[in-house]
């Protein structure tokens, strides 16, 4: 399968664009608020050496990007594609977090939009990570058309395993509600 894990991707509002090395501190000021992670399983990672490990895996992932919102180039927080797996034709959407200006305004509906839009023009199936206490995600999840598959312990990138929820989108169903 061939496709770019970094697409610049952009609607009327937000513009998604490939994370760079120099974006660190503009996205740790967003990430440094403890608020940012209160329910998520990791929620540390608003401290700067937490951050930096955080940071470090979206850099050697192939698919972080940054959220940008266009009308003050503002940076909204981040997100990635990762875990392609060639088997079942599928990836992974998260690591995804914005700082809190700018929850409620649907700006990650529209990240995802954009994102699956995308995405579905190369795989099958689409899968999400969401922390079993992170009750704000699971929510967005189910508005996005996604379905809870099952319970497992995940490892992010350089952190203890924590009990997460997996949910998927198909293809299929999403250009159904598309």
């Amino acid at each position: 399968m061939h496709f770019s894990f970094q697409p610049q991707l952009e609607n009327e509002t937000l513009k998604l664009v490939p994370l760079q090395e120099s974006d660190f501190e503009k996205l740790f000021e967003v990430a440094s608020d403890p608020a940012v992670w209160a329910q998520h399983p990791n929620k540390n990672r608003y401290k700067r050496e937490v951050f930096q490990t955080f940071f470090k895996g979206a850099m050697e992932s192939p698919g972080a990007f940054l959220v940008v919102e266009k009308s003050t180039g503002e940076i909204a927080g981040s997100t990635r594609f990762y875990d392609f797996n060639s088997e079942d034709n599928s990836l992974y959407i998260g690591y995804t977090f914005y700082g809190t200006k700018f929850w409620g305004k649907g700006i990650n509906p529209q990240a995802k939009k954009l994102m699956l839009d995308y995405i579905f023009q190369f795989v099958d199936k689409v899968n999400f990570h969401v922390g079993a206490s992170n009750f704000r995600s699971q929510k967005a999840m189910e508005k996005l058309g996604a379905v809870k598959t099952m319970e497992l312990n995940v490892a992010y990138f350089g952190e203890e395993e924590k009990t997460n929820f997996q949910y998927e989108i198909q293809k299929k169903d999403w250009l159904k509600s598309n």
